[in-house]
């Protein structure tokens, strides 16, 4: 399953199909169906060269599509789907599901050269995104499209902007204004028309692989590789660490590890850094500092569990983070410390849906990331059909540190009778939001004078969310609950990503509950009606400023009963728990 397996070069498409030999009633003189266009066939073959044309880089090559001419055009999809040997229909129904590609219908007009998408969720329209939004279309004008967008995953300088593949924190007008005019200046249009604005996308600076390795990193990964180790004792020492899950679900590392290596062989390793849950940056900030620590516990885990091949799915709003991987990953490769499987970093397209890890699964494989119903689980049917350990990206990195430092070390932290650490997202109105690496079992009320130095000034503490959007909402009267896994439940809350994201006196929680149900109805991946019709249903609902709390109640009972994953299931959490807090802002 390596990428770099060759496939027999395609055979020339001819400028007008051979006749057919029969005829009759209803006979077509040409085949059924779109017809390859020639330049577009081989603007593609330009474009692919000597990839693979498997159906899962299918997402790959439509990335490679729209980076290089803006958007996807009927030519260039029939030629993809040609050259790929699948339907038309199958390419299609793919690269319309995802945000990020621009399907270009024929007699439509492409889209402008320069996108700019503003940051519409939470901790952005708390810090002005909504003026933004207003006011560039008139400043920007007609050759520059702006959009809205949900998350992406730098809530700790709201409000964001995104230029091509650019970010711009605390984004105002004029330094959007700016940025669109220099890369309309640094990328002119070429001969062919295309315009490149993401070309030079702003690399943060990070732990390289050099200064990993002189700092002693991938010593524990060669350790194990050699037999210093052994795979039982890794896993032991995961489960007495106490470490869960840390993308959400919080499902106990170690005994994924047992539970899938007894599947098997060959196993596969899926990792998720599709961190779309709106105040959620934390897989992002180790990123950009400390990539070869997630890369090593990701090789440690492969081994203890025995694993073939690691595929690494990244969100796409990350593209530093893609340009980071990519030559970390290829320094690694050049130099290994111990013997590497294979390793494939796949990329994202604009849909939060798949940050669910079925949904992963399906979008790695090339296919429209729709959750699959369960069981069987990914760790008996997983990545194309084989045992998966999925993980997410910050689980694996402090693989190194809980197996350098003994299990103890880890489960040392922690408060009020909780265990372990946590490295909250916090945004909103705090002085210091960012990622603060605290005791699992803090309160937001610590979280927010030892960590965060307190409230804006001229702001007081009203109302938090304690897991990013669907955890719920509560008031500052419940901010000494102990942030944790199981410890919100009982609130009808919970932790999840402990994406922390802090409300004024200054806000109103339905306000929120309002941003946080449109979110969930723009990215709802529409395969269940529960959760399709209900997002959209229950925003209306909210839009009154009266609600219908009996009628919000009861559609939010029958999508956490019959939503197929997760995204249903919690949707009704911000307005089932303004209505249960906060009764004061609806009645």
């Amino acid at each position: 399953m390596s990428d770099t397996v060759s496939s027999s070069p395609a055979s020339p498409v001819p400028d007008q199909a051979p006749p057919l030999k029969r005829g009759g009633k209803g006979f077509r003189s040409t085949p059924k169906g779109r017809r390859v266009d020639p330049k577009a066939h081989e603007e593609i073959l330009a474009l692919l060269g000597d990839a693979p044309r498997r159906r899962d880089l299918l997402i790959e090559h439509l990335h490679k599509i729209q980076d290089r001419y803006g958007c996807l055009s009927a030519p260039h999809l029939v030629a993809l789907a040609s050259e790929m040997k699948m339907a038309m229909t199958e390419v299609y129904e793919v690269a319309t599901f995802y945000h990020h590609f621009d399907v270009v219908k024929e007699g439509e007009a492409a889209p402008p050269a320069i996108t700019v998408r503003v940051c519409d969720s939470i901790a952005c329209e708390l810090a002005g995104s909504r003026d933004l939004l207003a006011r560039l279309p008139t400043l920007l004008g007609k050759d520059v499209r702006v959009l809205h967008a949900p998350c992406v995953g730098r809530c700790e300088t709201a409000p964001v902007a995104v230029v091509g593949q650019n970010p711009v924190p605390h984004a105002t007008a004029d330094k959007v204004v700016g940025l669109v005019t220099a890369k309309a200046v640094t990328h002119p249009k070429s001969a062919d028309g295309a315009v490149h604005p993401h070309l030079d996308i702003v690399t943060p600076a990070c732990i390289d692989y050099a200064a990993y390795r002189a700092n002693g990193g991938y010593a524990l990964a060669k350790a194990c590789a050699e037999g210093t180790r052994t795979r039982e004792a890794a896993i032991a020492a995961m489960e007495d660490s106490g470490l869960r899950g840390l993308g959400g679900a919080g499902f106990p590392a170690g005994r994924k590890w047992k539970l899938v290596a007894a599947e098997p062989a060959p196993r596969l390793m899926a990792i998720n850094i599709d961190e779309g849950e709106p105040g959620t940056f934390k897989d992002r900030y180790y990123l950009e500092r400390d990539p070869h620590r997630f890369l090593e516990g990701a090789l440690v885990a492969a081994w203890a569990v025995g694993i073939a091949e690691i595929y690494i799915y990244l969100r796409d709003e990350y593209h530093g983070c893609r340009a980071i991987l990519e030559r970390e990953i290829a320094a690694l490769q050049a130099d290994p410390p111990c013997p590497l499987p294979p390793i494939h970093l796949r990329r994202g397209a604009g849909a939060y849906i798949c940050g669910e890890e079925s949904a992963m699964i399906e979008s790695i494989e090339g296919k429209r990331g729709e959750p699959r119903l369960r069981p069987p689980y990914l760790a008996q049917v997983g990545l194309f059909g084989r045992p998966t350990l999925e993980h997410n990206m910050e689980t694996v990195f402090w693989v190194r540190d809980i197996l350098d430092k003994g299990p103890a070390w880890f489960a040392g932290h922690g408060r009020h009778g909780r265990k372990g650490l946590r490295s909250f997202s916090v945004s909103g109105r705090v002085r210091n939001p960012g990622v603060h690496l605290a005791p699992a079992g803090i309160t937001v009320k610590e979280l927010i004078d030892e960590y965060c130095g307190g409230m804006l000034e001229g702001h007081a503490f009203y109302g938090y969310l304690p897991g990013g959007a669907s955890g719920g909402i509560l008031p500052a009267s419940m901010g000494d609950i102990p942030l944790d896994f199981d410890t919100l439940s009982e609130y009808g809350c919970f932790i999840g990503s402990a994406a922390i994201v802090i409300l004024s006196d200054r806000d109103t929680a339905t306000d929120c509950a309002r941003n946080l149900m449109k979110f969930f109805a723009d990215e709802s991946c529409g395969q269940c009606t529960p959760c399709r019709v209900g997002t959209i249903k229950a925003v209306a609902l909210m839009e009154r400023r009266q609600w219908d709390q009996a009628l919000l109640k009861e559609l939010s009972q029958a999508m956490v009963d019959a939503s197929i994953c997760g995204l249903g299931q919690a949707a009704p959490n911000p307005a089932l728990t303004v209505m249960k807090y906060f009764p004061q802002e609806i009645e």
